[in-house]
């Protein structure tokens, strides 16, 4: 027990714990709101962490979001592999009212996402931000995180609402 008191004074544990204090935070909500998606990424990045891979965090933080991406787009591309949508189905996009609105939905979203990106490029500090509402959304709501660039996107609409988009 002294030994522990002493590493505590020494500031060690509380160091190790403050350092990770966010991220311990957000694997907590993940479990407080069974979020197997929150949880595990978290419980993923302090493991990284844990054992000093720095390397591979930044190979995270440069890559991942990119990643992703292409897995939600081969996900989205897969039926069309698998022969399960084929021509009729895209030209049935074409002749119906959902299938039309589907088409608008997809040209806004990557006009949105497209702003998202110029705001986070021009305002890197709303990146915080996001991550807290991704959080909040993922938790409480039972929301999914599709996209930190299309919550960019959202801000930077939201923002140019209220005038204070910038340039």
């Amino acid at each position: 027990m002294a030994r522990l008191v002493n590493r505590y004074r020494q500031g060690r544990d509380w160091l190790t714990v403050h350092d990770n204090l966010l991220i311990l935070m957000i694997m907590g909500l993940g479990l407080a709101f069974n979020n197997r998606l929150i949880t595990a990424s978290a419980g993923l990045i302090l493991a990284v962490k844990a054992i000093h891979l720095q390397s591979l965090l930044r190979l995270i933080d440069r890559w991942a979001m990119e990643i992703g991406l292409l897995c939600m787009l081969m996900a989205v591309l897969t039926p069309f592999a698998l022969e399960r949508v084929g021509i009729d189905d895209i030209w049935a996009a074409f002749r119906t009212s959902s299938g039309l609105l589907a088409i608008a939905g997809g040209i806004i979203a990557a006009y949105v996402c497209g702003r998202g990106v110029l705001l986070l490029q021009l305002r890197p500090e709303v990146v915080v931000g996001l991550v807290i509402g991704t959080v909040i959304g993922v938790s409480l709501f039972r929301g999914i995180p599709v996209g930190p660039l299309a919550a960019a996107g959202v801000t930077a609409m939201l923002l140019n609402l209220l005038g204070v988009g910038g340039k």
